[in-house]
């Protein structure tokens, strides 16, 4: 699946303020699934949940569906090092993530539930409540899944 050149900008539009970061920066040196940076990941995950949105004409908003996407695995550490959470990383990241991303951002709820709710069912009691929120928890999986398969590369190869 590709972007349009339109798309591209408007994705880009909706991160202003969060992927020139230092935090983003951080994102790009911890590994998610197999080669495949965190970073690389949201990015993935932010594209195809807005082009899942768009091109099925769900109706979810925009910005706040591609901000919470860039923002669902917010959690600035590498969970594969010891220290970490390892095993117990998918149940409790999420709760990290939105953690540091309040702290650093203003969140709308709708955001706000999209990081928190994006390991659902796995959080079961954390689950997604809007329209965007059930969109990034889906994309996440598709994204997830190519990347553990894959191993090299993420969903959506696109400079952002």
């Amino acid at each position: 699946m590709r972007l349009t050149r339109q798309e591209n900008t408007e994705i880009r539009r909706y991160l202003q303020g969060l992927r020139g970061t230092k935090e983003a920066a951080l994102m790009k040196r911890y590994i998610q699934h197999g080669k495949v940076s965190t970073y690389e990941h949201v990015i993935s995950v932010a594209c195809l949940s807005y082009c899942i949105n768009k091109r099925l004409r769900l109706g979810a908003p925009g910005a706040e569906l591609v901000r919470g996407a860039f923002l669902h695995d917010f959690y600035l550490y590498d969970w594969h090092e010891n220290g970490y959470p390892g095993r117990l990383h998918g149940f409790r990241h999420p709760a990290v993530a939105w953690k540091e991303a309040l702290r650093r951002y203003r969140l709308t709820p709708v955001e706000q539930n999209i990081i928190l709710s994006h390991m659902w069912p796995l959080t079961l009691f954390a689950f997604p409540r809007s329209r965007a929120a059930c969109i990034v928890c889906l994309a996440d999986k598709i994204c997830s899944a190519y990347e553990v398969i894959r191993k090299e590369r993420p969903l959506f190869l696109t400079k952002l």
